[in-house]
């Protein structure tokens, strides 16, 4: 018992050391620049406009965004939940890629089909023989807002979804059987039970469009700066930390009020006995009405998940532009030459960095974040299951890196730490620890249902048969947990490749990763530069892909993920 207790104090101990060293001390110190004695100097660029106007540009952003997205969510999560049709898997699959793509490539994507030298813009000059793009959605609200939707549809998808599928189906057949039409069936039975799921969907929504930061970088330009953006022009151009600190403090009481209220409506208010076991009840489409709803459906979910990833990879392998080739000749149509240029200098600039390094860098990060983020995520998850009522109170402690972005964490990194002793050289091990927090979150949701189906039967008879905890692990728990495992790994792995918010604080020019090498290329001017930008961010894609469709396979049954 005595060996037990020490045990458990340890899987405490370990991640709430980790989170207290590289996570609340960076928030503390942001806290602190902002009323340092120090830092006065900063204050005199201060002004109550540079407060405001990217405070209410975020707020309205985020808003448009989350009302989008539930129009186009809603209706969707409707057609998985109660719809047979041919395909429903695959696009269900789908779905979750947009939610595992990271910022840059999203960006990326959306520049191709939309920018001025996407795909849109040049078939309508083709099309009508014009010599300047028609279209200006690059650099625009709606630009924002499209990819937006397209990056946070799944969340709404995954939520509702699940909650449709689970409706106890008593409740509508007694609601029909007291004579309730359809109308007030859904009114008064359905929606009801729905709404806890809706409004956490709404909130979560909300909370990743008032914390994007990628998208709005690439896609927004600096008229359409929101919180996230000023925080990085502040800190990184004008180098007035005491201006960002501020306007991190305010972003991070937005996130941790919005987290809050998620957390708190996603309990469900009415118990198990308005839930069942996932409905086995989907049906094929009958009459016109319910075909033209699923085709319909199908069409505009394949638009908006399908056309901005085969207008970035087509990009990156068809050239529109009279560009002249290695040899001086001019080149148009299919060619390769955007992956083959990645690793040449035919130039010789000084500005060249090597997309190799940036490749193998990012690979080592994503390594060392998948072994630590899951090795800390299984601690917790260890913990939080065996802390009974006070799991409700504790787990927000390894969620609040959650709420906090990405961006807020290089900026606490950059203060706290000294670079020179915690970068060694040519090697910022405070990468992948930051990639590790952003991470954690999602490793604990995952590991902690696992954890909780294991009965604790099994435990017991194995140790009436001797066997000490280490093989209880090893023989009942780990085959049981190998699945969420091997999800949480890959999670890891996939959210560390394609970080941006906080390596763009954190790396160097020395150490570039594929993501802050992809906002490099797409910055310079030049056709060649932007297409080793497609060129990248395909490569970049195609991995997203492979870990979104492993974690899609044997992700565990139980929680989701957000």
């Amino acid at each position: 018992m005595k060996r037990s207790k020490i045990t458990t104090w340890l899987f405490w101990l370990i991640p709430l050391v980790f989170l207290a060293v590289f996570f609340y001390q960076p928030l503390l110190n942001i806290f602190r620049l902002v009323f340092s004695d120090r830092f006065n100097q900063g204050w005199q660029f201060f002004s109550l406009e540079t407060l405001l106007r990217p405070l209410l540009f975020t707020l309205w952003q985020a808003f448009l965004s989350t009302v989008l997205t539930l129009v186009i969510g809603l209706p969707a999560a409707y057609l998985f939940a109660k719809f047979d049709f041919p395909g429903r898997k695959g696009l269900r699959a789908l779905s979750l890629l947009p939610f595992i793509l990271p910022t840059v490539v999203v960006a990326t994507a959306f520049n191709t089909l939309l920018g001025p030298r996407g795909w849109l813009n040049l078939i309508l000059m083709d099309l009508f023989n014009l010599s300047n793009p028609p279209l200006s959605l690059l650099n625009s609200l709606p630009g924002i807002l499209l990819a937006h939707v397209f990056y946070n549809t799944s969340i709404v998808i995954r939520l509702v979804e699940n909650s449709l599928t689970r409706l106890n189906p008593h409740f509508e057949e007694a609601a029909r059987a007291l004579g309730a039409n359809p109308w007030r069936v859904f009114r008064e039975v359905s929606l009801p039970l729905l709404m806890p799921s809706i409004l956490s969907a709404t909130l979560l929504v909300f909370l990743f469009d008032f914390t994007s930061f990628g998208v709005v970088l690439m896609l927004g330009g600096p008229q359409y700066a929101t919180l996230e953006v000023e925080i990085y022009n502040q800190a990184m151009n004008r180098f007035n930390l005491p201006m960002a600190s501020l306007l991190s403090i305010i972003q991070l009481a937005v996130t941790l009020l919005i987290t809050s209220l998620q957390n708190r409506i996603s309990t469900p208010r009415y118990g198990k006995a308005a839930l069942s076991a996932e409905s086995k009840t989907r049906v094929k489409a009958k009459t016109r009405l319910e075909k033209l709803y699923v085709a319909v459906s199908v069409i505009l979910l394949l638009i908006l998940f399908v056309a901005p990833i085969l207008s970035l990879v087509s990009r990156s392998l068809i050239t529109m532009e009279a560009e002249r080739g290695e040899r001086g000749e001019i080149e148009t149509g299919f060619t390769l030459r955007y992956y083959t240029e990645l690793f040449q200098n035919r130039s010789g600039s000084v500005f060249y960095a090597n997309p190799l390094a940036a490749i193998r860098n990012s690979l080592v990060f994503s390594l060392l974040t998948m072994l630590i983020a899951s090795a800390l995520g299984l601690l917790s998850a260890y913990a939080l299951a065996g802390s009974g009522r006070l799991t409700r109170f504790l787990e927000p402690l390894f969620m609040l890196p959650l709420g906090a972005s990405a961006v807020i964490l290089g900026l606490g990194f950059l203060i706290s730490f000294n670079r020179a002793v915690w970068v060694g050289g040519h090697f910022p091990i405070l990468i992948p620890i930051a990639h590790s927090l952003i991470a954690l979150p999602f490793v604990v949701r995952t590991i902690l249902p696992a954890i909780r189906s294991i009965p604790a039967s099994l435990r017991e008879a194995a140790q009436s048969m001797g066997a000490n905890p280490w093989r209880v692990f090893r023989e009942v728990d780990l085959p049981i947990l190998l699945r969420a495992i091997i999800v949480s790994l890959a999670f890891s792995f996939t959210i560390s490749l394609g970080e941006f918010g906080a390596s763009s604080f954190l790396s160097s020019a020395q150490t570039p990763t594929i993501p802050t090498l992809i906002f490099r290329y797409i910055s310079l001017p030049g056709a060649l530069n932007y297409g080793q930008a497609l060129a990248m961010s395909t490569l970049l894609l195609i991995t997203s892909t492979a870990g979104s469709l492993l974690i899609e396979k044997i992700r565990f049954p139980g929680e989701e993920l957000f």
